[in-house]
């Protein structure tokens, strides 16, 4: 059985699991189980929100009968107060929060697939979000890519007196997220499931020609000032940089 197809009755079994002990009321896949299922591979993993009857919270994150009965855990990590990552023994991953329907009104997430619910629950509305989605996408280039630029000169100068790995951080990850947050501004985008919650997801099939110069702005622990002005030529070529401060830039980054 390919993977994709094990997944999906992996959460057919859970639905199952859920339905017998009786206070469970939906079982939702979200991310690449839930209405993206076009995107699975042989690398997807089970995301999913199990909705229960109130005041029994508790019995489902702190009991793992109803996931053990399917297939025994290899491992289980409470990820936060309302679930867990779980690896099943036969290899596949989970994720799962529990919550009770009004919870879910204020909780943030993708529209969601119904997997199994029961009779006496009405609402399958939940499947979609109440809650509107943060962007990660800004609307003008001037804050984040000057935000990028100053990210640059302080991250450099980091690096220079020693510290290397805020420096990585600032040059090869801040001043990223900060050109990443208006890269639609710079490139068509190829609709191809963006995420809301990680801009830099699919980033090569979204963006196709930036994903063949992003190698040369990331190159590593070793290779911070050369990153940098890999990156300064970008914004250069992009945006109207302040020439004094891509002086500064180049200079700190040839000291190195």
């Amino acid at each position: 059985m390919l993977r994709t197809e094990l997944l999906l009755q992996r959460l057919d079994e859970i639905g199952k699991s859920l339905e017998r002990t009786g206070d469970a009321l939906l079982l939702l896949g979200v991310g690449s189980v839930g209405v993206e299922t076009a995107r699975m591979d042989e690398y997807s993993d089970l995301d999913f929100f199990v909705i229960v009857k109130p005041g029994v919270t508790r019995r489902y994150i702190d009991q793992l009968d109803w996931l053990e009965a399917i297939q025994p855990l290899a491992y289980a990590f409470k990820n936060s107060d309302l679930g867990y990552k779980v690896l099943f023994e036969d290899g596949i991953f989970a994720e799962y929060a529990i919550f009770e329907e009004s919870e879910l009104a204020d909780a943030a997430y993708t529209e969601g697939r119904v997997i199994w619910k029961n009779p006496d629950f009405a609402n399958s509305a939940i499947a979609r979000p109440l809650r509107p989605l943060p962007s990660p996408k800004e609307d003008s280039l001037d804050f984040p890519l000057n935000e990028a630029l100053t990210n640059l000169y302080v991250g450099l100068g980091r690096y220079a007196r020693g510290e290397r790995l805020s420096a990585t951080r600032f040059i090869q990850g801040h001043a990223i997220d900060r050109i990443l947050s208006v890269l639609h501004l710079l490139e068509d985008e190829i609709d191809y499931y963006p995420d809301p919650f990680g801009n830099e997801r699919r980033l090569e099939k979204r963006y196709p020609r930036f994903a063949e110069i992003i190698g040369g702005m990331i190159q590593g622990y070793d290779h911070v000032p050369e990153s940098a002005l890999c990156i300064l030529d970008f914004l250069e070529e992009v945006y109207p940089v302040n020439p004094r401060l891509s002086d500064e830039i180049r200079r700190l980054a040839k000291l190195m």
